[in-house]
């Protein structure tokens, strides 16, 4: 008797890249790694403090810092992943963000209220370049807790880009800022924004 194997080609499913940024000491690392189902790829490296490189006021407790990049993965379905970057914080390796951001569908800028101006280059960065983005702000224990209609206006947000309340520890909290970044695309799209 033979046997006929029916073999259907396997389908590669669709990735979609999301970058998360933000200031030092904003939860980058934490988000990508609380959220990701594989281990992260991380490459923290310990703060050296050489010429005061790295500020750590507001975030006196941080002693490592993302040096390339944070990379983590998130199966939706079979035929759909997230692929998260997280991008370093410090101004000196700004010039991997344009590698780090190419195709992007968005961006994730986290904003920690102890050091509110610290996002203020990433949104500038994807202001300019278009790309969606939603801002999540860590509630940090020892943080003051602002309103997102407070945050929003301090950071003189475009109307309509959403300012999302979450805890970069918390799988869950992490899981719906994604899913918030992912619909706010969508409604772009839906109604012609352009990227």
């Amino acid at each position: 008797m033979v046997s006929v194997r029916s073999e259907r080609p396997a389908r590669i499913p669709t990735a979609l890249k999301i970058l998360i940024a933000g200031g030092f000491g904003a939860g980058k690392t934490t988000m990508v790694g609380a959220v990701s189902e594989i281990t992260p790829l991380q490459t923290e490296e310990v703060l050296s403090g050489v010429n005061d490189a790295d500020d750590t006021q507001g975030v006196e407790g941080k002693t490592t810092t993302t040096v390339t990049m944070d990379f983590g993965r998130i199966t939706i379905s079979d035929d759909l992943m997230l692929y998260l970057f997280g991008t370093p914080g410090q101004d000196r390796f700004w010039f991997l963000w344009d590698e780090l951001s190419e195709g992007a569908l968005g961006a994730v800028v986290l904003a920690d209220t102890r050091r509110l101006a610290d996002c203020f280059p990433s949104i500038d960065y994807f202001e300019q370049r278009g790309t969606p983005f939603v801002v999540a702000v860590n509630c940090f224990d020892q943080g003051k807790q602002f309103g997102t209609e407070a945050v929003a206006g301090a950071l003189d947000l475009d109307p309509g880009v959403p300012v999302v309340p979450f805890d970069a520890r918390d799988e869950a909290s992490a899981r719906n800022v994604l899913i918030e970044l992912v619909e706010y695309v969508a409604r772009r799209q839906l109604t012609g924004v352009s990227r």
